[in-house]
């Protein structure tokens, strides 16, 4: 039986083309071949996978940076199923530029209306993905963190590598650190937060799924969005 109610859906993820995803340095490059093919007259089509935990639009659980951090199968699901967002315009931002807690404000306060615990901020530099600068995003400021997760903030995400600042002489991982440490998650490589910010939805929801892979510091995921009732 078809809805009454037709929910839009904005997909929020990269699709995942070998030879076409970011990876990080000594992180395993994403790839997909036919173990099985029909068109060779085997009785289905099975692909064999090579991926890593944080291969395209992905999530970090605390495991990723503390040996005593919760992992990716053992997260509290309620966070990142039906969860209500609040999305922080941050495109004014340029290449290796602060976030700053001034930048939030606004979300800020919509955070404290909604009692939201996903905040998902949109640098607009998913428009980079797969070319050589993808890596100068803006990034976010330690500071801010700190107050984000002060407001009861669980979850933050992002359409860019990573939180921290990264440049040829720094590799920064003190939001990891932060918001980690915490108990929080981290999405990164998010898709399209930028058609979520235009689209004038004033309720957003999201689902941010991980695999169920034990033991695991991360996973890849699929994003989506939609608009939750007002």
């Amino acid at each position: 039986m078809s809805s009454p109610h037709p929910v839009h859906v904005i997909d929020l993820t990269h699709p995942l083309v070998p030879g076409k995803v970011p990876a990080w340095p000594g992180h395993p490059c994403y790839n997909a071949s036919l173990n099985s093919s029909l068109a060779k007259g085997q009785p289905a089509n099975v692909h064999a996978l090579t991926i890593g935990t944080h291969t395209g639009t992905h999530l970090d659980a605390p495991y990723h940076f503390f040996m005593d951090g919760v992992t990716v199968d053992r997260l509290d699901l309620t966070l990142l199923t039906a969860a209500p967002a609040v999305v922080a315009d941050v495109r004014h931002r340029g290449a290796h530029e602060r976030i700053t807690w001034e930048d939030l404000s606004a979300a800020a306060m919509e955070v404290r209306r909604r009692e939201a615990r996903v905040l998902l901020l949109c640098t607009g530099w998913s428009r980079h993905w797969g070319q050589p600068n993808y890596s100068d995003h803006p990034w976010l400021d330690a500071e801010a963190a700190h107050r984000v997760l002060d407001l009861g903030v669980r979850v933050i995400g992002l359409d860019t590598l990573s939180p921290d600042e990264l440049t040829p002489e720094k590799e920064g991982a003190d939001v990891h650190r932060i918001v980690l440490g915490s108990g929080g998650v981290i999405v990164e490589n998010l898709a399209r937060l930028d058609t979520l910010v235009d689209s004038g939805w004033k309720s957003v929801v999201v689902s941010l799924l991980p695999l169920a892979l034990e033991g695991c510091d991360g996973s890849p995921l699929r994003a989506v969005a939609w608009e939750g009732a007002q």
